[in-house]
C-alpha cells in the first residue's frame, strides 16, 4: 500500500472497522435491545457504546501520540510538533465525545424526560456532581480539555513530558466503567482494566501517528519504526496479560465462552493474536530493510493498515463488551460485615500451612515485578554480549527483590493485611525497609545507563531521559540523603496517625498509592547511604551513619507508639470485621506495633553494616591509591613535605 494513500485511508480504516464492528456486535449480543422498563430510546441504547468505542479511540489517539514523541523524535523538530498536533486533536475529540458520553449515560441511568427547563438542568447537574458516574465523565471531560490547550501550545521536552502524565491519568476513570465496577474481585477487574487501556492507548496511538506522519519522516522512517516497535511489544504484551485476568473475572466455564460475552471476547482475542501475528511479521522481518527496500517498505505499510482494521475489529467489541451483561453476573449481595467492608467473603484462619499455600494475585505489582527482572536480565544480557562484566550477585539480589516485591503484594500478606493489623504493618516493613535492601545493591540505574544505547540523533531514549531525571532539580531534592531520611521517617507518622490510612484501607487507589510511596521511599533512603547508582550529592561516611542512627531511634520511638496505643485505629475496619479466629483486633495491633519495633530495626542494623563496611573499604582504596601514587613519584611527596620540614627547623634555629 502507499505510505501516502494509507495516511489518508489509515484513520477512515480503524473508524470503520470500529464503527461497523460496534453495530454487528451490539446487534448479536442483544445489547442494545429495547428494555421491558425504563426504555431510554433507540438512541441512547445505540449511541451510548458508540460514544464510548470513539472515546477509547480518540484517547489512544491523545496518550499515544505523545507517548511516542518522547521516545522517537526531537523537540523543536517538524515532526515533534506534527506529533503534539495530532494529540491535540485526539485530546479535543476525547472532550467532545467525553462529555456526549456522560450526557448518554445519564440519560440510560435514570431515564429522565427531556426538556429545556430547570428541572432537566437540575438533575444532570446533580448526575455529574454528586453521582460517582457523572463525576468520572466530567472529570475525563476536563482533563481532556486541559491536554487540547496544553498539547496545542507546548513544544518543549519536559512540559511534553507533564501533559503525557496527565494524557495517560485522564484514561484511568475510564478504566472504572462498564461492568468492571459490578463483578466479584473488583479491584483486580479494575487494575486489569487500567492496565489494559493504558497499553491499548500507547500501541493504537503511536501506530496512528506513524501513518499520520509518515510522508514527512522521509529516511529516518525505519529508525522512527523500530522505536515504536518496542513500545508496542511492551504494549502487546500489557494487553495480553490485563486482558487474560480481565477475562477470568468474568468467564468461569469454558462452556460461558458460547455466550454473547463469551463470543465477543473471542473476536478481541482473535484481533489481539493477529495483532501480535503482523507485529512479530514487520518486526523481524521488514523493518531492518525499510530504507533499502522498496518492496519491505510497501509490504511494511500493507501489514499497517490490515492492523489499523484489527485495531477497528478489537474497540468496536470492546464498546460492545462493556453494554453486554458478562455470564458470571454482578457482585452478590454482601451479607457479612467483612464482604461488605472488602468486597470478599472472610479468609480462614492464618496457619503455619496457608503462609505458602495462599495468594491473593495483584496484578499491577505482579506486572512490575515481571516486568522488572526482564528487563534487568535483558540489560545484563546486552552488557555481556558486548564484553562487559556485571557481578552476578547483583543480578540476584535485584531478582530476589522483586521476587518478594510479587510474594508480599500477591501472597498471604496480602490476603490477609485487610483483617489482620499486624500483616499489614508486616508488609509495611517488607516494603520500606526489607525489599529495597535487595533492590537497592542491584544498582538498576547504572545497569540501564549502560545497557541502553546513546542516541546520538537529538532524540531521547531510556538513557537520555534516565540522565535527564538523575540530573533534574527534583532529584536534587528528592535524593538528598536529609530529605530522604526526612520522608522515610515522616511517612510513618503521617500515614498511621492521618486519614491516609483509613483511604488506604477503603479505597484501592489508595492502597496502589501506599504501595508505591513506601516501597519508593524506602529505596531512596536506602540508595542514599549504600547504593552505587549516581547521585547529585552523596554524604560522608560518618554524616551517614549519624543519620542512620538518628532514624533508627525515631522508628523504634515510632514502633513503641503504635503498641502504647489505647484505643484501636480505624475500629469501624478493623473492629468490625466479625473475625471469630486470631487474636483481638487490640491485640493484633499491639503486635503490629512491636512487629514495627522489632522485625523493622532489622534492616536498618544491616543497613548500617553495610555502611561501616563500606567506609572500611573506601579508606583502604583511599590507602592503596596514596601507596601507588607515591610508589610512582618515589615519595616525591614526602620528601618536599621533609624538606619543608628541614626548611623551618633551619630558620628557627638561626632566629
Amino acid at each position: 500500500m502507499n505510505p501516502r494513500a494509507l495516511r489518508a485511508v489509515g484513520p477512515a480504516i480503524l473508524l470503520a472497522a470500529a464503527v461497523l464492528t460496534a453495530i454487528a456486535s451490539l446487534a448479536f449480543s442483544g445489547a442494545a435491545d429495547p428494555l421491558a422498563t425504563g426504555d431510554p430510546g433507540a438512541f441512547v441504547r445505540w449511541g451510548l457504546p458508540i460514544a464510548k468505542m470513539l472515546v477509547n479511540v480518540s484517547g489512544a489517539v491523545m496518550a499515544g501520540s505523545l507517548v511516542l514523541a518522547l521516545f522517537a523524535l526531537k523537540a523543536g523538530e517538524r515532526e515533534f510538533d506534527g506529533a503534539l498536533d495530532v494529540a491535540s486533536i485526539g485530546a479535543a475529540v476525547l472532550t467532545i465525545t467525553a462529555g456526549t458520553t456522560g450526557f448518554l449515560t445519564f440519560l440510560d441511568s435514570f431515564n429522565p424526560e427531556f426538556s429545556a427547563g430547570p428541572e432537566f438542568g437540575a438533575q444532570l447537574g446533580r448526575f455529574i456532581t454528586e453521582v460517582e458516574l457523572g463525576r468520572t465523565w466530567l472529570i475525563t471531560t476536563i482533563a481532556a480539555a486541559v491536554v487540547t490547550i496544553l498539547a496545542f501550545a507546548i513544544r518543549s521536552w519536559t512540559s511534553t513530558l507533564f501533559t503525557a502524565l496527565l494524557a495517560l491519568a485522564t484514561l484511568i476513570p475510564m478504566a472504572t466503567q462498564g461492568h468492571s465496577g459490578e463483578l466479584a474481585s473488583h479491584d483486580a477487574t479494575v487494575t486489569a482494566m487500567t492496565l489494559h487501556v493504558l497499553g491499548a492507548a500507547a500501541w493504537l496511538g503511536g501506530l496512528v501517528l506513524l501513518v499520520v506522519l509518515r510522508p514527512s519522516l522521509g529516511a529516518r522512517i525505519a529508525k522512527v519504526v523500530a522505536r515504536y516497535s518496542s513500545i508496542a511489544l511492551i504494549a502487546f504484551l500489557l494487553v495480553a496479560v490485563s486482558g487474560v485476568a480481565r477475562a477470568l473475572s468474568s468467564i468461569g466455564t469454558w462452556e460461558q465462552l458460547t455466550s454473547p460475552y463469551g463470543v465477543l471476547l473471542g473476536v478481541k482475542v482473535v484481533a489481539l493474536v493477529a495483532m501480535g501475528v503482523l507485529g512479530a511479521w514487520y518486526r523481524g522481518l521488514l523493518i531492518d530493510r525499510m530504507d533499502r527496500d522498496q518492496k519491505a517498505s510497501r509490504a511494511f505499510w500493507t501489514l499497517i493498515g490490515i492492523e489499523l482494521a484489527f485495531m477497528g475489529i478489537a474497540s468496536g467489541a470492546a464498546a460492545a463488551l462493556a453494554r453486554t451483561a458478562p455470564p458470571l453476573g454482578e457482585t452478590p449481595y454482601a451479607s457479612t460485615p467483612a464482604e461488605i467492608l472488602t468486597g470478599e467473603p472472610l479468609p480462614p484462619e492464618l496457619t503455619v500451612a496457608r503462609w505458602f499455600t495462599t495468594w491473593d494475585i495483584d496484578l499491577l505489582w505482579a506486572t512490575v515485578a515481571a516486568f522488572g527482572i526482564a528487563l534487568y536480565v535483558v540489560g545484563v544480557i546486552r552488557l555481556r554480549r558486548r564484553g562487559d562484566r556485571w557481578p552476578i550477585y547483583r543480578t540476584v539480589l535485584w531478582v530476589a527483590g522483586m521476587v518478594t516485591l510479587f510474594w508480599v503484594t500477591s501472597g498471604p500478606i496480602n490476603a490477609y493485611q485487610d483483617y489482620l493489623f499486624s500483616l499489614h504493618m508486616l508488609g509495611h516493613m517488607l516494603l520500606t525497609m526489607g525489599i529495597p535492601l535487595m533492590l537497592v545493591p542491584g544498582a538498576p540505574v547504572t545497569l540501564a545507563l549502560r545497557a541502553f544505547e546513546k542516541r546520538d540523533d537529538g532524540t531521547r531514549g531510556g538513557r537520555e531521559w534516565i540522565m535527564w531525571g538523575v540530573h533534574s532539580p527534583f532529584a536534587k531534592v528528592i535524593t538528598h540523603p536529609l530529605v530522604a531520611a526526612g520522608i522515610f521517617v515522616g511517612s510513618l507518622w503521617v500515614f498511621y496517625f492521618t486519614d491516609l490510612f483509613r483511604w488506604s484501607l477503603y479505597d484501592h487507589l489508595g492502597h496502589v498509592w501506599m504501595v508505591a510511596h513506601f516501597l519508593i521511599s524506602g529505596f531512596l533512603f536506602v540508595m542514599t547511604l549504600t547504593g552505587i547508582d549516581p547521585l547529585p550529592y552523596r554524604m560522608p561516611y560518618a554524616g551517614r551513619l549519624v543519620t542512620l542512627i538518628a532514624v533508627m531511634a525515631m522508628h523504634a520511638f515510632f514502633g513503641v507508639a503504635m503498641m502504647m496505643q489505647e484505643g484501636l485505629m480505624v475500629a469501624e475496619w478493623f473492629g468490625a470485621m466479625g473475625r471469630t479466629w486470631g487474636p483481638t483486633p487490640l491485640e493484633d495491633q499491639y503486635i503490629g506495633g512491636g512487629v514495627a519495633w522489632s522485625i523493622g530495626e532489622i534492616p536498618t542494623l544491616i543497613t548500617a553494616i553495610v555502611v561501616a563496611i563500606q567506609w572500611s573499604r573506601s579508606d583502604e582504596r583511599q590507602q592503596r591509591r596514596t601507596d601507588r601514587h607515591a610508589d610512582r613519584t618515589d615519595d616525591a611527596e614526602l620528601a618536599a613535605y621533609n624538606a619543608r620540614l628541614t626548611q623551618l627547623a633551619q630558620r628557627d634555629s638561626r632566629g
